[in-house]
């Protein structure tokens, strides 16, 4: 690769890096305002938001929680709760995770500005009904 292609590409990633970086700033100030954060759908325990990625390969549910972060929502069964109390009681058995994503900066833009449009949305939601 000649220079002048690579540093067009040296460029390029360092606009997609920044633009992650203030996409993730506006978010997490739209999320910090966000407040009470709301539930997720049918959960329990966790309040996030599920926002849509880039389309490609599915990541799972992908959301965005109340600290402005994205993470990867898994909901199960934990088995070790049954085992302990020795039922299996609805509450004590569900098992609702987090885990943190780690994006590549082009995909980490497009659900960073989709989670910053839903809480936006809430936003302007309640603000009406005030």
């Amino acid at each position: 690769m000649s220079r002048e292609a690579l540093l067009r590409k040296s460029q390029a990633d360092l606009a997609l890096e920044r633009a992650a970086m203030q996409l993730g700033a506006l978010l997490h100030e739209a999320c910090a305002e966000l407040q009470p954060f709301p539930s997720f759908p049918n959960a329990m325990f966790t309040t996030a938001i599920e926002i849509e990625g880039p389309s490609g390969p599915d990541r799972g549910c992908i959301v965005v929680a109340q600290d402005g972060e994205l993470y990867e929502l898994e909901v199960g069964v934990d088995h070790d709760a049954i085992e302990a109390t020795g039922s299996w009681d609805p509450v004590t058995a569900r098992k609702e995770e987090l885990k943190k994503v780690n994006l590549h900066p082009r995909d980490y833009i497009v659900y960073a500005y989709n989670g910053l449009m839903a809480v936006t949305e809430l936003l302007l939601e309640r603000e009406e009904e005030a």
